[in-house]
């Protein structure tokens, strides 16, 4: 499988130098087009307010049209129409902006975010499943990856066959309800993307230097934080331990995105 890392939609939260990615993986496939979270789309640019709530004020997303998956999957040369399915991590406004633009993809989740986004519980889920990225009327494809194969060591991992062969889902909640990361296989490694269950390098590669502002939001808005800190920790084994075999990336770290794009294949 070619692989191509796409950042779809900048994001500068205060003290982060760097700012924020919104790191999402374009597939070719035997039978099309397939992405890996959906980044931010065209009607977040044209609705901000809407598309993406209050904690727009605290990311400061970029909102630039020319980031939108659309537009860089043109930019490829490809026809958006080929992109027939959308894997996500989660159901965060800056992992489904950009669903809207593909309504006749399916949507892949597992089937406890989907329970958590259609029905959500309390303030924080209240705020971060916005109704408006369901007003296209996507179709959601759930899956339980404790029904599939053990990978890597987790548990709750299941192959996506029905998209491709060597596309796997894996159960990590703790941002979510229902969290999942994603593994593809490119024939030569593994691209492992975490999602949001760890914001920067700095969390699972042993420097330790991670910004406070990254910090706060992770504990504002997490689901189970016990699971989050359970979650680096297992990553940062995967970092230690599998780094020959495996691209690890998450959702939101530039630094993570320009080492896949630089040694993990074009983009």
């Amino acid at each position: 499988m070619k692989v191509h890392h796409l950042n779809c939609g900048t994001m500068r939260p205060p003290a982060t130098p760097d700012g924020l990615v919104c790191h999402v993986l374009l597939l070719e496939t035997g039978s099309g087009l397939a992405l890996v979270d959906s980044g931010l789309g065209l009607r977040d640019a044209a609705d901000p307010a809407g598309r993406f709530g209050p904690a727009r004020f605290y990311v400061r997303p970029r909102f630039d049209e020319n980031e939108s998956a659309i537009r860089q999957i043109e930019r490829l040369g490809f026809d958006p129409r080929d992109v027939r399915d959308i894997v996500l991590t989660h159901f965060d406004a800056d992992h489904t902006g950009g669903l809207a633009d593909f309504p006749w993809a399916r949507i892949h989740l597992t089937a406890d975010e989907a329970e958590a986004a259609l029905h959500p519980q309390g303030f924080v889920e209240t705020g971060r499943y916005l109704p408006t990225h369901r007003n296209h009327h996507p179709t959601l494809v759930c899956h339980t990856p404790g029904d599939g194969e053990p990978w890597y060591g987790f548990a709750a991992a299941k192959e996506l066959t029905e998209i491709t062969p060597g596309l796997v889902m894996i159960s990590l909640p703790g941002h979510t309800r229902g969290h999942a990361a994603i593994a593809v296989d490119t024939g030569e490694q593994w691209i492992f993307h975490a999602g949001d269950a760890f914001y920067h390098h700095g969390q699972i590669d042993g420097t330790g230097h991670v910004p406070r502002a990254l910090t706060i939001m992770e504990r504002f808005v997490a689901s189970d934080m016990p699971r989050v800190y359970a979650n680096h920790e297992r990553l940062a084994q995967l970092w230690t331990t599998h780094a020959h075999e495996l691209l690890l990336v998450n959702a939101h770290d530039p630094t993570l995105l320009r080492r896949a794009q630089q040694f993990g294949g074009p983009g």
